[in-house]
């Protein structure tokens, strides 16, 4: 085997990871999604196949496609989608220009913020459209009147590549979060105790004030990620507790330099409130993980009466010695890329950003102990080959 072809295959996984659950949680981010379309390319590639998908947003519409379409058919159904979105004449027109004008960063930013501009003109094609009314002259209470965008398409869009009905049989558990905008409270709408419908994927995605909020059974949500921008918590804490192997999917990056002018500090803004701060969100998970350790060695050093207590009662409870592998895969964006990068949706940046998470992915899984069960005290394993891995 040449060199070439064993580098191709030094990320494909011979048997399945010893964990009870592998899931795949995928963050919001709009245009920038096409970055975990890249990563599950590479997860099934190396024959990973998750139990479990849970997403926000753009995050949720990708974990929609994957868990409502067989697994040999999750590729392509992502690259329909993706490639739908990024099919319009006049970015195609623009990408051909692109291969003459980009020459350097400044070159790219010009053309990025060109094509983002399209996009809140014209709107993306099977996602959203403007609407023919101004908001600010629509009637009061009608949903013209608080969205500047029409979503309907994105309805169309997933009841042709989403198969709900394979979704709601329950072969991949798939979890969608949405806010109710009159309480404020945060859902997730689960395929264990949900129907899911196109509904539910359209309300984790809808933020405000471009989208309107959807009705489902008499309730109005919006997007997720106006309380939580991934779905990291909701797994991990789960009452149903297993030994799992996580790839968190992050679109924005927590970690930036300081802002020098206005654009980059409307970039690092975005950044910060979006990228709901995983890193932290892990390490507190962490030190949770290592009491509940703690806790079932107290507990199998008790005697049988000090057992039997209230108090002993609820300490098992919350005993358990699970483990967990959390692989974090986030984009980092170019310098050329600024606050406009999750409505940019060309053709070309379409495809930057696939190839991405793509690769991340493929470097990530060459460091096999990111496959292997931890055997620290807390039981917990952490990754972020950007950070650890140096190839």
């Amino acid at each position: 085997m040449s060199k070439r072809k064993a580098i191709e295959k030094s990320h494909i996984v011979d048997t399945r990871p010893p964990f009870e659950c592998i899931a795949l949680l995928l963050q919001g981010g709009g245009a920038l999604g096409a970055y975990q379309g890249g990563v599950y390319e590479a997860l099934y590639e190396a024959g990973i196949h998750p139990d479990w998908v849970a997403g926000i947003s753009i995050g949720a519409i990708n974990s929609a496609i994957i868990a409502g379409n067989a697994p040999e058919k999750r590729v392509a159904k992502l690259r329909e989608f993706w490639e739908g979105l990024t099919n319009n004449t006049l970015w195609d027109s623009m990408t051909d220009c692109e291969a003459k004008l980009i020459k350097g960063d400044a070159s790219r930013e010009f053309v990025d913020k060109m094509n983002a501009a399209i996009a809140m003109t014209f709107g993306v094609p099977g996602f959203f459209k403007p609407r023919a009314i101004w908001p600010w002259f629509g009637q009061s209470g009608s949903v013209e009147a608080t969205s500047y965008y029409d979503t309907s398409g994105l309805k169309s869009t997933l009841e042709r590549l989403v198969d709900f009905d394979r979704i709601n049989a329950g072969e991949t558990i798939l979890s969608v979060s949405a806010v109710n905008i009159k309480s404020g409270n945060f859902v997730y709408f689960d395929t264990r105790t949900h129907v899911i419908r196109p509904e539910h994927i359209m309300a984790s995605g809808s933020l405000p004030p471009g989208f309107p909020g959807v009705e489902i059974d008499g309730e109005f949500y919006w997007d997720g990620g106006l309380v939580s921008n991934t779905p990291l918590q909701w797994v991990v804490d789960n009452r149903l507790r297993q030994d799992t192997l996580a790839f968190q999917v992050d679109l924005w990056c927590a970690e930036g330099d300081l802002p020098r002018n206005m654009a980059e500090v409307a970039t690092r803004q975005k950044e910060i409130l979006y990228s709901s701060r995983t890193r932290a969100a892990t390490d507190k998970f962490k030190h949770s993980q290592q009491m509940r350790h703690m806790f079932a060695n107290l507990y199998d050093q008790m005697p049988q009466e000090l057992k039997n207590t209230h108090e002993a009662k609820a300490l098992a409870a919350v005993c358990d010695r699970k483990v967990y592998n959390i692989i974090h895969l986030i984009y980092h964006a170019p310098g050329y890329e600024g606050d406009s990068k999750d409505y940019e949706f060309s053709r070309l940046t379409m495809e930057d950003h696939w190839k991405a998470g793509y690769n991340n992915t493929v470097r990530t899984l060459r460091h096999k102990e990111v496959l292997e069960r931890p055997t620290n005290h807390e039981g917990v394993f952490t990754f972020d080959v950007n950070h650890q891995g140096h190839e």
